[in-house]
């Protein structure tokens, strides 16, 4: 599904630029003083986008600045949410185990993140763990964000993290590698008193 979204998305954004692109080589043809056909909109350089009838036509009218503001707000709200979410990371919903056989399995993706983030909070020293997947189904990558405890070394716990639960999920996936971004955050502590 996330493919077709994809697809999608690029053939409207493809589409969108295609006719903008137009509308700005057209524009820029007028500003030429270039041929237009009969039926055009604008004749010349010279010649106004709005002339003084249309942009007056509802000035007395009480609902029509409200409802262009109101448009104009709903397209901007649409534009920023399209690119939100064309931006924004999506979470990997299913990864694929080879299997040996041919056939190969999916595995879900969350179980594997519950299972990488209970191993890690089983590190000596992690307090918190929280565990995303990213990238393709037959190549995800993981972020993890470890919560230190005060006393702990850092390279340590990251040794660890490495050496156990990031080696058990890559091999109990039959995944040919799992890279991963690590993130470690001490925990917040009061001052230790001294006597």
């Amino acid at each position: 599904m996330n493919a077709v979204l994809t697809t999608v998305n690029r053939v409207l954004t493809a589409l969108v630029g295609l006719v903008l692109l137009a509308l700005g080589g057209v524009v820029l043809a007028v500003g030429f003083d270039a041929p237009m056909p009969s039926w055009w909109l604008h004749r010349g350089p010279h010649d106004v986008l709005l002339s003084d009838a249309e942009r007056t036509r509802w000035q007395d009218a009480g609902w029509w600045w409200p409802v262009v503001i109101a448009a104009l707000a709903v397209l901007l709200l649409l534009a920023l949410w399209w690119l939100v979410a064309v931006v924004r990371r999506r979470r990997l919903t299913e990864v694929l185990v080879d299997t040996g056989d041919g056939e190969g399995a999916t595995l879900r993706g969350r179980a594997l993140e519950d299972v990488l983030a209970g191993e890690a909070e089983r590190v000596d020293g992690v307090e918190g763990a929280g565990v995303r997947l990213t990238g393709r189904r037959d190549a995800p990558a993981a972020r993890i964000r470890l919560l230190l405890a005060p006393h702990v070394d850092p390279g340590t716990a990251l040794h660890d993290l490495t050496a156990r639960a990031l080696t058990h999920a890559r091999t109990s996936a039959n995944l040919p590698s799992l890279p991963a971004e690590v993130h470690l955050r001490g925990v917040k502590h009061g001052a230790e008193r001294v006597s």
